[in-house]
């Protein structure tokens, strides 16, 4: 079992930053990659980043990328998203994930379906 929880959302303005954290314990946290997904209100949940257990290897997603920064803390179990120059299109709920098939490996996916265990979701909200 892997448990997560986000924290660190709020209401920002356009321009503005946030970090976002996932504190994860359970089983071998350190050992997989990580994702951050986002869903904005009556759309589907969207890719943002993700990184591999080492760090080594980073994804983004293009409407973030030079904007927001993953990075990962083996030592405290934590991931974070330090979000920069935000947009209103960047308000959504942030959820962090899991990804426990790609176990010290330096492979990176971007499918939901691939991620399997999600932390409760933090709100952004980005005003104009």
């Amino acid at each position: 079992q892997v448990q997560l929880v986000e924290s660190g959302g709020g209401l920002v303005q356009a321009g503005g930053s946030l970090r976002l954290s996932c504190a994860g314990s359970g089983r071998s946290f350190s050992s997989y990659a990580m994702g951050w997904f986002r869903q904005a209100p009556g759309k589907e949940r969207e890719f943002v980043a993700a990184i591999t257990w080492s760090g080594g290897n980073i994804y983004y997603t293009d409407s973030v990328k030079g904007r927001f920064t993953i990075s990962r803390d083996n030592a405290k179990n934590t991931v974070y998203l330090q979000m920069s120059t935000l947009k209103p299109e960047d308000t959504a709920v942030y959820y962090c994930a899991a990804d426990l098939g790609t176990q010290y490996s330096g492979y990176l996916r971007r499918s939901r379906d691939d991620y399997d265990y999600w932390g409760q979701g933090t709100q952004v909200t980005v005003s104009s």
